[in-house]
């Protein structure tokens, strides 16, 4: 290999684990150390206050003015007393990460000094400047003025000396510029919604909560390898690259031992996390070779997401301490598995309830029956709305590689519920709704006791699976905000739900019975939405077509796929639950589809750079070596050996040759194509332009460097391969 490329590998491997100082507590000592939680507020504000702000948090009391102004003097205080000298409104803009503007706890004295200050005023509400975050033309370059806004019920928190204070971020004409607003929005549209239809099964249910559990899968990479490669510091993905002769065919990296280096990382990992509040509980190795999992304890929905951003940040700082970068691109190596984030996500009351899961009673189990049947007939009319929700540049690359569910939503019930629902149907008697538990079964090992088996399997190649008490989102992506999914999620079902109640209210008022109404409607919407239920293989093309023929939305092209925001029914639904205008949505998908083609733009600028650049030169210098190699032969060599002894020089440089003048060529072609689609003024066309003329050059450039990355002398190749980048040492 190249001297520069064996210097990296070299330091990548001189790489230790680096010891992780244990902290002398256990983790329920110094869990949410960091974290301005119920058992903080109780310490540092009066009691009025603090019950005062707990029915803010737990009743949506509106907050007043005497209320945040104590409020503020008593996270001043503890903020200070834990080492912080800055304060930030932390909040979620349209890119999928965070962002924070930090402004010291100082204000003049009027005595030539500075007093520590933070007041009620600057804990609610803050001015970033607006327009230089993604918008859809809501605000213009020239108009900056933008507002965040405390939200109480997620919890302040300190990173590196700054109070993090979790905010909600509106332009000034009101309209929602982040993915927080809408969320809390939708959640408050289904708690009411399922409130209203809990009161049906039990009066005494007042608040229904929205759950989620987030799985995160990650890849890590050495940092001197992962800076030796411009496409994985500029896109997050290796742009080229063949196959290592060993990846995961083995399947031996899954849930294998994990490398001493990584368990270090995860380790520190872990103890920062828990100290920020964020419950991490599960941590193993993935499918793919150098990817791994992190997934907590379920939490509260906008809690939950509060938590996955802050927790890909803390990712990366400690990552950098291990020498390793973490990638959350949803395919940075192509050939093996990619990343995503299932949202194991599930709805429960009050009362201490799961909506999802059956009971001991017939009332309980109809409420059961009730509340899956409305969320597979949400998630049935609005399949391609989900679909747009989790569709990404990125996430295109994983969904449907034989890795991950493919780009057609539907819904996986299991055996048990899916012949009950077909019972339902079939059968006009109210007595139907039974379940079994557990069933038992032995093994036959003496030491082995009798398993429970659940009454049901799990279906990884379902985009939307009921996996027990719960259902399963598996097509987010790793690097997505989960706000996007549960925002589309949440709302439907939120719609959906209050259909369901004026329907069977209307048969009520004109004299059915509760249980008879509840179960007619329940058979209407089971027989409506069946086409959306399917528990076999997602990844066969048979699906495919059957998919088509059923009606449900089989679209691939990301652009195209964006379209679904903007379809009356998702405009009705979003504007009806109050959750997003339709000024909101339009802006919002014109963010989308302009930060899918400057992804594509950004990739296809750096192949082109690298092709040309890096692979070209390399090759051509390679090539040149090997004609000079033959014309020694012949110079030296009896004319009646030449061709025998020139023979396989002479085929590889003719298959360098071939590689070089396509690669010259598409890499032409693709530039031209990108002038042409850069001139196109609206943001949706754009975007198609570059998914139909640009896109698919990557593809066809990739393939003839891949080619000569087997041919080319590994001394001159200039980039780390993937035999490098993929195993830990």
């Amino acid at each position: 290999m190249s001297m520069l490329r064996f210097k990296v590998v070299e330091e990548a491997f001189k790489h230790k684990a680096v010891g992780v100082e244990e902290p002398s507590e256990r983790p329920s000592e110094y869990f949410a150390k960091y974290v301005f939680n119920r058992e903080k507020m109780f310490r540092y504000l009066p009691k009025k206050i603090y019950d005062a702000l707990v029915d803010v948090i737990d009743n949506g009391v509106p907050l007043n003015r005497e209320i945040a102004d104590s409020v503020a003097e008593g996270m001043k205080k503890w903020a200070l007393e834990m080492g912080a000298t800055h304060y930030t409104h932390w909040f979620h803009p349209l890119t999928d990460g965070t962002a924070e503007k930090h402004d010291a706890f100082i204000e003049h004295d009027g005595k030539g000094g500075v007093v520590e200050e933070f007041s009620g005023k600057l804990l609610i509400q803050q001015e970033p400047d607006a327009s230089s975050f993604p918008n859809g033309g809501i605000r213009n370059t020239f108009e900056a003025r933008g507002y965040s806004a405390w939200d109480p019920s997620s919890p302040a928190f300190i990173v590196d000396g700054t109070l993090c204070i979790p905010t909600i971020f509106i332009s000034y004409t009101g309209e929602s510029l982040d993915y927080k607003t809408p969320l809390l929005k939708a959640l408050n549209s289904v708690n009411k919604a399922a409130t209203e239809v809990c009161k049906y099964f039990d009066p005494k249910v007042k608040k229904v909560y929205s759950y989620l559990g987030w799985e995160q899968e990650y890849f890590l990479v050495d940092e001197s390898l992962y800076a030796a490669r411009p496409d994985l510091v500029l896109t997050d993905r290796t742009l080229m690259g063949h196959d290592s002769a060993k990846n995961q065919q083995l399947e031996d990296h899954y849930f294998g031992a994990i490398p001493s280096r990584v368990t270090a990382f995860m380790r520190e990992l872990e103890i920062e996390c828990q100290k920020l509040g964020i419950p991490t509980k599960t941590r193993h190795n993935e499918v793919a070779p150098n990817q791994f999992e992190l997934a907590p304890i379920f939490e509260e929905v906008n809690l939950a997401n509060d938590h996955n951003l802050l927790l890909m940040s803390v990712m990366r700082k400690v990552a950098r301490r291990h020498n390793f970068r973490v990638l959350l691109h949803e395919k940075p190596f192509k050939g093996v598995n990619g990343s995503g984030k299932h949202n194991n996500w599930s709805l429960g009351t009050d009362t201490g309830v799961l909506l999802f899961a059956p009971g001991k009673t017939p009332s309980e189990n109809l409420q059961f029956i009730t509340f899956i049947v409305n969320v597979m007939t949400a998630v049935y009319r609005h399949n391609g709305l989900l679909k747009a929700s989790i569709a990404s540049a990125t996430n295109a690359h994983r969904l449907g590689a034989n890795e991950a569910p493919p780009a057609i939503i539907s819904i996986f019930m299991g055996k048990q519920v899916s012949e009950i629902l077909d019972k339902l149907v079939t059968t006009t008697g109210d007595d139907v709704v039974k379940f079994s538990g557990k069933e038992g079964f032995s093994l036959g090992v003496a030491q082995i006791p009798q398993l429970l088996r659940d009454n049901t399997d799990r279906n990884r190649t379902s985009p939307f699976a009921f996996t027990g008490n719960r259902f399963e989102f598996r097509a987010v992506g790793s690097l997505a905000n989960c706000a996007s999914a549960m925002i589309a999620l949440n709302a439907a079902v939120a719609y959906q739900l209050q259909e369901f109640k004026r329907k069977v209210d209307d048969l009520i008022v004109k004299g059915e019975k509760k249980e008879h109404a509840i179960l007619s409607i329940v058979r209407e919407y089971i027989n409506e939405s069946k086409n959306i239920l399917f528990d076999g293989n997602g990844y066969s093309e048979e699906w495919k077509a059957e998919a088509a023929r059923r009606g449900l939305d089989c679209k691939t092209s990301v652009p195209l796929i964006y379209d679904s925001y903007l379809s009356p029914e998702s405009v009705k639904m979003f504007t009806d639950t109050r959750v997003l205008s339709k000024v909101e949505l339009y802006a919002r998908n014109e963010v989308k589809w302009e930060i899918y083609a400057k992804k594509i733009q950004i990739e296809a600028r750096v192949l082109g750079d690298l092709a040309i650049n890096h692979i070209v030169p390399v090759a051509t210098r390679y090539q040149s070596l090997l004609l000079d190699n033959v014309f020694k032969i012949k110079s030296l060599f009896p004319a009646e050996k030449v061709d025998l002894i020139a023979e396989q020089d002479m085929e590889v440089i003719e298959k360098i040759a071939g590689h070089l003048l396509i690669i010259k060529e598409k890499v032409h072609k693709m530039v031209e194509a990108r002038k042409v689609a850069n001139k196109i003024d609206g943001k949706r066309e754009k975007a198609i332009a570059y998914h139909d003329t640009v896109a698919p050059f990557l593809d066809e450039i990739r393939y003839h460097i891949d080619k000569l990355e087997l041919v080319v002398d590994n001394e001159m190749w200039p980039l780390p391969k993937y035999r490098e980048l993929l195993f830990i040492r």
